[in-house]
């Protein structure tokens, strides 16, 4: 039996036109374009062509240049209720939910010096948010506090964080320059007990694990990377003492410098205009380019602010959710490059249904999302054309791939920065990344590129196992780990907490609803479990465990609302949301454990959850 392959084409180009008569573009032209891209830099090593940054790489991650050195303190002996790994948004929002239950004995553990987490660490010049700052920003109403700016920068993000840490009295419930080396449950004492590198013993009734998504850097594994001569640092440790100024510019000790950056994700979109301004010579190695957006960043406008009604950052917050999920409103609240592509779908399907006086099937729907997907790319694609003068280079810089295959980012210098005479693009896609370094500089593409500093705009660990993420051992009953519990994939009750591990809760963004705001996941999860642990105080008991039989309906439940599928993640280019072109290896921030019906679908079940009143799934003793 043959299969009639021209009249199947045929038939697609006529229902093509029938769908979309003005169509400028050859959809199949554009699959096979990205598909030829996605090959080109999938590397059979996947995530393992990151290098752990330990040992003789320790320096890039664990040094602390915000504080003064030598900080020493005596060990800690104590008996708590509540141990908060972690002071960023999601610790603080732990807090936080915490006390406005009336539970004070509890204490934060924090690595850095302050609060913030990655807006603590994060300091390179030209930071800054990428979410709409009244969604992203937490406890703005609680504060009474508006955002200087629809998009944040990284200094005001900061000093929020320390607002939050004075306004909830968080600061006299804190131990900094703290890093957690083991939890491990005493089954005697029905206590955690929390060990640290300054020697502490501090036993917790219980213990929420919120140590971020973005909290471990990681570096590229090149060939050579530990013989360079030259000076070197990760963007999430900006060495200042090097190139001068601060976040906002004025880089001045780069005048004569040559610098190298690698990588051209979030990161490097906001760094590399004020290197290509104040360096002697940049060059950007890049092996995918980030599609870029238009950023049309404001100042809040006072009358608007003062027009808001009470509720106003939830209702900002759901609706976002809900539009990036493809879940039409007839207002769209926060209308930014998130949301764009989506109001594209949702306006084609509208005038389809008018039109025709039919309703798009689940076929013609994610046609219709793809189609909006060209349109999208192909407007960023010209964007490029028109911004950067070097053909070769805008070239170089177009994403080929679905928008929602990387992070979206958002900037108005960084094409513009290509023009630049001092600032060279090296695109190192054909082989699938840089050569390796050299004490001098950086081959790639067989050619040594010789330079005084390289920076790594790498990202963080969001793939790696588990364990190397979170860099210390999670010990339950018996002493099993975490991680032998989790050997074959997470197992959980709501992506919060695990059987064989009593009184323990974990903040984060496997098996639970996953959206691009995160802090405001964080505070849903942050409240929820409050709840819980208020709940088990109130009646009578000391220890909360999840039954085996919920976390494997939970974990069942995960697996059989994949939706999604992995076909989308599969045709992806390369990069941390398919797990490195491995979508089907449990990997990815896109990966097999998410609650696909998304955050609002999730909160919604869990509110339903409290509200039953039996905290069901749970044992308590």
């Amino acid at each position: 039996m043959t299969t009639d392959t021209s009249a199947a084409t045929t038939s697609e180009r006529e229902r093509l036109h029938n769908l979309f008569p003005d169509l400028d573009f050859d959809p199949q032209a554009l699959r096979d374009k990205y598909r030829h891209e996605r090959d080109k830099r999938l590397r059979t090593d996947g995530e393992d062509q990151y290098i752990e940054m330990a040992e003789e790489f320790a320096h890039y991650a664990e040094e602390d240049p915000y504080v003064e050195p030598g900080f020493a303190r005596d060990p800690i002996n104590e008996e708590i209720d509540v141990a908060i790994v972690g002071g960023g948004f999601s610790g603080m929002l732990a807090a936080a939910r915490l006390k406005e239950r009336g539970l004070t004995n509890i204490r934060i553990i924090e690595a850095g010096g302050d609060f913030g987490g990655t807006w603590y660490w994060n300091r390179y010049p030209g930071a800054q948010c990428d979410i709409d700052s009244y969604c992203y920003l937490p406890l703005l109403e609680e504060l009474k506090v508006m955002p200087k700016e629809k998009y944040s920068f990284s200094p005001e993000i900061f000093e929020h964080s320390q607002r939050i840490g004075h306004e909830f009295s968080l600061y006299d419930i804190t131990y900094f320059q703290t890093r957690v080396k083991e939890l491990r449950w005493l089954e005697d004492d029905k206590r955690w007990r929390i060990s640290t590198n300054r020697d502490d013993n501090i036993r917790a009734r219980f213990v929420i694990q919120a140590a971020g998504v973005a909290s471990r850097p990681k570096l590229p594994g090149i060939q050579g990377i530990k013989g360079f001569k030259g000076h070197s640092f990760h963007t999430c440790r900006w060495d200042y003492d090097y190139t001068g100024g601060d976040h906002s510019g004025g880089l001045t000790k780069l005048a004569d410098k040559r610098v190298a950056i690698i990588g051209t994700g979030a990161t490097a979109i906001q760094a590399v205009p004020f290197l290509g301004e104040y360096a002697k010579q940049l060059y950007v190695f890049q092996r995918t380019p980030s599609s870029v957006g238009l950023r049309g960043n404001k100042p809040t406008d006072p009358d608007w602010a003062k027009s808001l009604e009470p509720g106003w950052q939830r209702r900002r917050r759901e609706n976002f959710a809900d539009i990036v999920m493809g879940i039409p409103h007839e207002e769209d609240l926060v209308a930014d490059g998130w949301t764009d592509i989506t109001r594209l779908v949702g306006t084609s399907i509208a005038r389809q249904a008018e039109a025709t006086g039919q309703t798009a099937d689940l076929a013609e729907m994610m046609l219709r999302a793809e189609i909006a997907d060209f349109q999208k790319m192909n407007e960023l694609r010209k964007r490029v054309d028109d911004t950067v003068d070097d053909s070769d280079t805008a070239e170089a810089l177009k994403p080929w791939y679905r928008m929602f295959c990387k992070r979206p980012t958002f900037n108005d210098e960084y094409l513009e920065t290509f023009n630049r005479p001092n600032v060279d693009l090296i695109d190192v896609s054909a082989a699938k990344g840089v050569d390796r370094i050299t004490e001098k500089g950086v081959v790639a593409n067989g050619t040594e590129y010789e330079v005084d500093c390289i920076i790594y705009a790498t990202g963080f660990e969001i793939t790696t196992s588990p364990k190397r993420r979170v860099d210390f051992d999670i010990l339950g009953r018996g002493g099993t780990s975490l991680f032998e519990h989790w050997a074959n994939g997470n197992r959980t009750l709501h992506g919060l907490y695990s059987h064989g591990f009593p009184n323990w809760f974990t903040i984060g963004i496997n098996q639970n609803g996953l959206s691009p705001n995160m802090t405001a996941m964080f505070d849903d999860q942050a409240a929820h479990i409050s709840y819980i642990i208020d709940e088990v105080g109130k009646r009578g008991h000391t220890v909360a465990e999840v039954k085996k039989d919920a976390e494997d309906d939970w974990v069942a439940e995960i697996k059989r609302l994949q939706v999604f599928g992995t076909s989308f993640q599969e045709a992806c280019t390369p990069g941390y949301y398919n797990n490195e072109g491995r979508p089907n290896s449990g990997g990815g921030a896109l990966g097999l454990e998410i609650y696909t019906p998304g955050i609002n679908a999730f909160n919604a079940l869990l509110k339903t959850w409290r509200d039953q009143g039996d905290l069901e799934g749970f044992e308590l003793s």
